[in-house]
Order: C-alpha cells, then structure tokens, then sequence
C-alpha cells in the first residue's frame, strides 16, 4: 500500500480506541438477540453483564455507554458531595472526564504523586483527613489499570493488595478504572478476578485494545449495581435494543483478549527501533502494554509539527503529550508492518530536524 499520501488516515496509533469492529465482530451484531435493556429484558446485554461479573468476581454489573460514566457513576455511589477521593495525579479523572467528579459528584480530589502512576499504601495513608468538621471527608480510593499516560505501566497484584489493605484501615471505599485491565491481565500472567478482588467497584472499557465499537461495564456487589442503576437513569445511561453493541463487547471478550499480546509486542518493537536514536528519550523496558510515550532531547523537535508531518506525508496519526513528548498506541488494527513504518518515519522526522 501507498502510505505516501497527504490526507485520509492510514495507520492510526492516536489510540487503541480508533479499532474497527471486524467481520466477525459486526456479525456477532447483526444476530443479536435484543429486548428492552432498562426493564433488565435485552437477553445479550445480560449475557454480558454476567460473563463481565463472573471474570471480575461480582455478585452483579451494569452495560453503560462509557468508561468515564462507570467511572461517574461509581464516585457519585461511592460518595457524598463534599467527599474526597484519593488517586495519583495522572488518573483519568483529574485530566480526561471533563471535571465530572466536582460537576456530577461534588466531591474533591486529594491527588498523590505515585511512581509511573502507582502509589503506596503509606501515600494512602497520609493522604487521610482525620476528622474534622472543617476538613472534606476521605471517602474512596481511586487506581487505574493500566496507567495510561505513564505509557500502560501495570499495577502489580502486591502493590494493589498493599493499597487496599491500607483503605480498608480506614473504612475507604475502593474503585478501579480497569479501562486496559486485560492488558495488565496478559501482560502480568494474572486474572482478571485476582486483580479484582477486595475492590468495592471495577469497571473494563470495550473499546479500548478488546475492540468494541462502544460500551463499558461496570460491577461490584448487587447493592452497589442497584445504586448504579438508579444514577445510570439519572443521567440518560439506559438504553433500549443495546444487545446489538452489547454483543460487540462479548465477541470481544471471547476472542481479543489473549491477542492483547501482539498489541505489547508491536509497542515494545516500536521503542526498540525508535530507542536507537540518541535523542529519543526511552527505556524500553519501561513498555509494559500497548502504550509508547517517549520524549525528545532534540532542541528543535516539535511533538505537533511532527505530528503534521507524520500525517500529511505519511497518513499516519500519533498523540502528542506536551511540546516534546508523543505517544503511540498499538491495537488490533495495527501490524507489524504499520509499527516498522511508523518508526521510519519518525526517524525521517527526526533526521530532518537534525
């Protein structure tokens, strides 16, 4: 194929949510069973309500539109207006939801600064308000798995354990954002459910490297799917005929959870190439998943004019992370091939600027 052109997209690497739904996917669709989801009567979407509450070791979960409204959800469950929550500085809340936690919840968050996106119980612990009448109420702590912008870093199984184990000292409610957390699953050689365990809340996103074309689910006890519930139709959640999309996240998790591993593969061989290059800012052993994020040492490099380039001159489409940092994202719709391409060019790029 011709990657030379100026416009139409040809290798997409802004994220892993720019997958496709494949042939078998979009068929699995078409054949959906449906019926109405708010009156709990679309048999797909309770089919994968269930095998989501069953790889996570819930008593129950919910189908929603979104990742960031599972995450809503569980703060507006989890808290009372005025609450804090705990989490690292870099968690989708703080920079991703659009300011929904003060919007939608009221509540506050007292941020830490973790290692790659990963704190410690003792950061939980002094980040606590005693009580205090003048004081915001601790009230919930927050990990995401993976970190997405320290480049998919994981959580290791003890270093989750040791914060939990700290919140429950003091009677805080705990939620993960398991957006990637199949990525940390294959990654780690760790279930789902392992992971899982002794957290209040857990929510997976479809369409990130699983490649749904929609949807999030979210799961916990049966008391807290039916508080979800009730602030899901709050806020315009519920949906009618949703076994269509709904059967899209279980032809996922069917089949693309253990080709997660190509996706790592494909990010780890883009750092390898990309790391040779003497002012590229990268430990390749810091690529855990599917994200790459590496930063330039070159005093003329420019993240978005080399953005521009890669895209007009080679319809390829990458992030940008402030004025010297990118990030490339691997999914399903992306081959080696595409990886090998893409990291020529930007050391074209960088050769130029050179």
């Amino acid at each position: 194929m011709n990657r030379g052109t100026t416009s139409p997209v040809q290798i997409d690497l802004i994220s892993d949510t720019a997958t496709r739904p494949s042939a078998g996917m979009r068929a699995a669709m078409a054949s959906a069973e449906v019926g109405d989801e708010q009156r709990g009567e679309d048999p797909t979407v309770n089919a994968l309500c269930d095998r989501v509450a069953e790889l996570l070791g819930k008593e129950a979960a919910v189908f929603l539109p979104s990742g960031t409204m599972c995450n809503q959800i569980s703060i507006a469950v989890h808290c009372q207006p005025g609450d804090e929550v705990i989490m690292d500085a870099l968690a989708h809340p703080v920079h991703f939801e659009a300011g929904g936690p003060s919007a939608l919840g009221g509540v506050m968050i007292r941020c830490v600064e973790g290692r790659h996106g990963v704190f410690s119980a003792d950061q939980v612990q002094s980040s606590v308000r005693m009580p205090d009448r003048h004081a915001p109420r601790s009230a919930l702590v927050w990990i995401e798995q993976t970190v997405n912008l320290t480049g998919g870093h994981c959580w290791q199984l003890n270093e989750i354990r040791e914060v939990l184990d700290a919140a429950r000292r003091f009677n805080l409610a705990t939620h993960m954002d398991g957006a990637r957390l199949f990525n940390a699953v294959v990654a780690t050689n760790t279930s789902a459910s392992e992971f899982s365990e002794g957290f209040d809340s857990v929510c997976i996103d479809l369409t990130k490297g699983l490649g749904a074309p929609v949807g999030a689910v979210l799961a916990g006890s049966t008391s807290f799917i039916n508080d979800a519930w009730r602030i899901k139709q709050r806020w315009g959640g519920a949906m009618r005929q949703a076994g269509i999309i709904a059967a899209a996240g279980l032809y996922a998790l069917e089949h693309n959870i253990q080709r997660l591993q190509q996706d790592h593969e494909n990010a780890a061989l883009f750092a390898q190439i990309v790391a040779s290059h003497p002012q590229v800012e990268l430990s390749v052993d810091s690529v855990d998943t599917n994200i790459v994020i590496l930063d330039v040492a070159h005093t003329d490099f420019d993240a978005l004019l080399c953005g521009r380039y890669l895209m007009d001159k080679h319809g390829i489409r990458i992030g940008t992370l402030g004025p010297r940092k990118i990030r490339v994202v691997t999914h399903l719709d992306i081959t080696n091939e595409d990886v090998r391409l893409v990291a020529e060019a930007f050391l074209e790029f960088l050769s130029n600027i050179g």
